[in-house]
């Protein structure tokens, strides 16, 4: 019965809440704009910070929510954890967009944020890549280094199972490979920084 725990993650990290808000507020696919993501960063360059904020707690929610449940219900760490990455996969490769998504960031964040106990080395984490990207203003950069920290912190800060570590490398595995065509745009620098805004004309720019 507990596995019904990693069905639910894997459905509920597949809501695709930026694509919903752009057809819902703009009458468009956000697919077909900026980076073409469903993530928070596109969002706000398209419909501006007061939707990309409402789809930020959307995502961060779907992930904290995937983690809290089965924490309370399921009483089982091995559930709880893959429920946290599961959650981050539907949200990445999610069944109501063929399989497409979003890069996990976010829906990642809300999972670290319901760990217990990890809110002091994730508030670290967070204000590192937070750091970076007031630096550089590239959002993926700090997407990036952030994952990797998490499983470094899990693995030095004290109190964590080596079933922590394996959920921090699998989700910066993920959150890494999502961020590919992100990581060839920052080395040819191509990549959009925060701020930049993209027209919508009906048919994408």
């Amino acid at each position: 019965m507990d596995y019904l725990w990693l069905l639910f993650a894997y459905l509920l990290g597949s809501i695709p809440f930026g694509y919903l808000a752009g057809k819902i507020f703009k009458k468009v696919d956000i697919r077909r704009y900026g980076s073409g993501n469903i993530g928070t960063t596109n969002v706000m360059r398209m419909m501006g910070p007061i939707t990309a904020v409402l789809v930020l707690l959307l995502d961060l929610g779907k992930g904290s929510l995937a983690v809290i449940l089965p924490l309370h219900y399921a009483d089982s760490l091995e559930i709880m954890l893959a429920s946290g990455f599961l959650v981050v996969f539907g949200h990445c490769y999610s069944v109501f967009l063929n399989f497409k998504g979003g890069k996990g960031a976010a829906t990642g964040i809300g999972v670290m944020l319901a760990i217990p106990d990890f809110i002091i080395p994730f508030g670290i984490i967070l204000l590192i890549a937070v750091i970076l990207i007031g630096i550089t203003r590239y959002v993926s950069l700090g997407s990036i280094t952030g994952s990797i920290l998490i499983p470094v912190f899990f693995w030095v800060w004290e109190g964590y199972s080596s079933l922590h570590v394996i959920l921090g490398v699998a989700l910066a595995v993920l959150v890494v490979w999502r961020h590919q065509d992100n990581l060839l745009r920052l080395v040819q620098g191509k990549e959009k920084k925060l701020g930049q805004k993209v027209k919508v004309d009906g048919e994408g720019s």
